[in-house]
């Protein structure tokens, strides 16, 4: 069984998710990635190092690599064939918390989202009675899952 890919972190969702050619009626897409235009946007827009750009998405640097190509082909193919760009989709999050199980002390990492929608139990136990951590002087969830918790 393959491990399940890694939540790419997102500051930025662009609000205007279509970009069509003028002089066309009938085109091809590309679909661009939200975690593909994150990567545009730190690279060529905010002029981070690859490195920072990783660690900012935190992602390794080849995996920044891999999506800031891949965004990059997809653009170039839309200008040079005319094709249309949609942005939508993509494995990404807002944010990406450390997560702190009071019954059985697993400890885990989840994705902004699922704090939101106040989708998350522990996967050990199944319990509810869950803390988020701030780790490393590291934003967590906002103090969404647990408002009077000091850690957040």
């Amino acid at each position: 069984m393959s491990r399940p890919p890694k939540w790419r972190k997102v500051e930025f969702i662009p609000d205007i998710k279509q970009f069509i050619p003028c002089d066309k009626s009938v085109f091809d897409k590309n679909i661009l990635l939200v975690e593909e235009i994150e990567a545009i946007r730190l690279k060529d827009i905010e002029k981070l190092e690859q490195e920072e750009c990783a660690e900012k998405m935190e992602i390794s640097r080849q995996t920044f690599q891999r999506i800031l190509n891949n965004a990059r082909e997809k653009i170039a193919d839309s200008i040079i064939n005319g094709k249309a760009i949609s942005i939508e989709g993509g494995n990404y999050t807002r944010n990406i918390c450390f997560v702190h199980c009071n019954d059985c002390d697993n400890q885990w990492k989840i994705n902004y989202e699922n704090i939101v929608n106040k989708d998350y139990k522990c996967p050990n136990c199944k319990s509810d009675k869950l803390d988020c951590k701030k780790v490393e002087n590291k934003r967590c969830c906002r103090g969404i899952c647990k408002r009077n918790n000091e850690n957040c």
